[in-house]
């Protein structure tokens, strides 16, 4: 089954400087792998979006981004993967990302963004988050949390519970299952 199959027109354009496999995933309603090689950045992420986004248009919003052939993301990529999660939220759906290698992993947490994304360590337990209805564990309630950061003030959202730091000052911060927010 070639991704056309899947997403009709999907493979209409191609870019030799990322390549997207796709996989179904039949057990999840709305659930799509994307195994994705190579690198996103300025200049191939708008080609990034158009694809994704004709999968969401195409009614996956659950949306699993395997990154174990990813090597390079820009802060532009983050941006796409942001744009994705706007887009999938409000139609119940949500994205999770699996085998982040750790340069990529980096820029994730140096943007302050590794706290916003679902990330695991392997299929069963991206399955697992879609089957429990996309909630972590004490999730349900607090999160997602707008709150100010203690030292700068920048205003700031946590979707779940764990460490993080500041998009504005670099300062490591904690929230608790609570939404109690602590520095480091």
């Amino acid at each position: 089954m070639n991704n056309n199959d899947i997403v009709p027109g999907f493979d209409d354009e191609k870019d030799d400087s990322l390549k997207i496999r796709l996989q179904k995933v039949d057990e999840i309603e709305g659930c799509l792998v994307l195994y994705l090689t190579g690198y996103i950045d300025t200049y191939n992420s708008n080609f990034f979006q158009k694809r994704v986004n004709r999968a969401i248009e195409a009614s996956y919003i659950r949306l699993i981004f395997n990154c174990a052939g990813l090597n390079y993301v820009s802060s532009t990529g983050i941006g796409s993967f942001t744009a994705f999660l706007k887009a999938v939220k409000p139609r119940g759906g949500d994205l999770v990302l699996l085998e982040i290698q750790p340069k990529v992993y980096e820029v994730f947490q140096l943007l302050g963004f590794s706290q916003f994304f679902n990330i695991k360590d392997n299929l069963e337990e991206a399955g697992e988050f879609f089957s429990k209805g996309g909630q972590t564990a004490g999730s349900a309630s607090v999160f997602p949390k707008i709150f100010k950061c203690p030292i700068c003030s920048k205003k700031l959202k946590a979707t779940k519970s764990g460490r993080f730091r500041c998009s504005e000052c670099k300062t490591i911060l904690a929230i608790d299952n609570s939404g109690q927010v602590f520095l480091g």
